[in-house]
């Protein structure tokens, strides 16, 4: 990985003395890659001198994506784990089911990292930038961004760099899916290597939205998480304990921790769009693209990128980019409920999975569900609290 990156500075060589460019890419995360590669795979803008600026190196595993995918997948050489079948628990009851037609898999930043990296420095007019942003300005015509070293411009700019904005209101309900998440190494077999544990609610709720989720590696080796869907973060050592807790009571005797990972993904409906202009176009968990209802963001950032760079070639204003669907609102209602009433988070994902098969749960999740399939999945919550929800956002 290393080797890779240092390439890639010499192959940009002269390049950070160049400030102007046709696009400017504002962080190199997974959106930002995403995009860059798109680009760069597409004739039309084969040609652009492309900037991507992100003040990390990305030489570290920093993160884990994981999402469901019907078949074989563009990504599916740096996969490094995928499940077929997953184990959902809640109080009073469980259910272990294949997930066929899909699988369950698991990219490991670091190979996402290296895989792209290695893809975009085929491409000489992309540069990399080493650099912290301080601040992004549009006009009509152009955009500025402003880094501890210089200034740069671009008609066009993708940032996804994380704004605070949404936390400043009150009409739409802002939850934190946060957590702590280990990887073990247990003296016992405890893990099931075929399954993952997608939910397991049976740990002390606390008035809030808590479970664990476990991605096994083998019988001795798994990440395990200790996961809340709620307004306020935990003090590092309520997640730790729980996990050592969850691991005491399953019986997994001595316990080694390989790596450690922590996060926190805001979860809310509100409309990041409207920050776009006709040359500002934010990305990834900044432009919205997180699923709000879940916190799932890296296949959904896959699709918006292909349907983005689609309308990139129309050449019309970026802003006019429509990112709305009736998924929208659902998440919406689902946050309204699961902002006011945090403690029946596990009873509303029970009474999905208890009343859904597995197929129309994933593919509702996905957005990709008709409106008969949407009302089955809706009628399987608490009526009593959507209906309250709905008629508050109605009137």
């Amino acid at each position: 990985m290393q080797q890779a990156i240092q390439s890639i500075s010499l192959f940009l060589g002269a390049v950070e003395k160049n400030k102007r460019f046709d696009i400017i890419i504002c962080g190199g995360g997974a959106a930002g890659l995403l995009l860059a590669n798109a680009l760069s795979n597409e004739t039309a803008f084969q040609h652009l001198h492309i900037a991507i600026i992100e003040k990390e190196k990305k030489n570290t595993n920093d993160r884990t994506w994981c999402f469901w995918e019907e078949g074989e997948g563009k990504w599916d050489e740096i996969v490094s784990n995928s499940w077929g079948k997953a184990l959902f628990k809640a109080k009073g009851y469980r259910s272990e089911f294949d997930l066929a037609p899909y699988k369950y898999k698991m990219i490991k930043g670091i190979d996402f990292y290296k895989k792209l990296y290695l893809l975009l420095k085929k491409n000489k007019n992309i540069y990399f930038l080493q650099e912290e942003i301080e601040g992004i300005s549009s006009n009509l015509d152009n955009c500025s961004v402003r880094t501890n070293a210089t200034t740069y411009s671009a008609p066009r700019v993708f940032s996804s760099i994380p704004t605070t904005k949404f936390k400043k209101q009150n009409q739409f309900p802002v939850l934190q899916q946060h957590f702590i998440g280990w990887v073990v190494k247990t003296q016992a077999p405890i893990f099931d290597p075929k399954s993952v544990i997608f939910m397991d609610f049976e740990v002390p709720q606390k008035n809030n939205t808590r479970f664990m989720y476990v991605l096994p590696f083998s019988k001795h080796e798994a990440l395990v998480e200790y996961t809340l869907f709620s307004k306020d973060l935990l003090e590092d050592k309520e997640y730790e304990s729980a996990i050592q807790a969850y691991l005491k009571d399953k019986k997994a005797g001595e316990v080694s921790i390989i790596e450690k990972e922590k996060g926190s993904i805001p979860m809310t409906a509100y409309d990041f769009s409207q920050h776009n202009t006709a040359n500002l176009f934010h990305i990834g968990t900044a432009g919205g693209w997180t699923k709000a209802s879940t916190g799932f963001t890296f296949q959904k950032s896959v699709q918006k990128v292909e349907q983005l760079v689609a309308f990139m070639k129309k050449n019309k204003p970026l802003k006019d980019f429509k990112q709305k669907s009736k998924f929208n609102f659902y998440d919406l209602l689902f946050l309204d409920v699961l902002a006011k009433h945090n403690g029946e988070g596990s009873l509303l994902f029970k009474q999905m999975f208890q009343y859904n098969p597995p197929k129309r749960i994933f593919s509702f999740l996905e957005e990709k569900t008709s409106l008969w399939q949407d009302v089955a999945i809706m009628r399987s919550f608490p009526i009593r609290r959507f209906v309250s929800a709905l008629i508050k956002r109605l009137f």
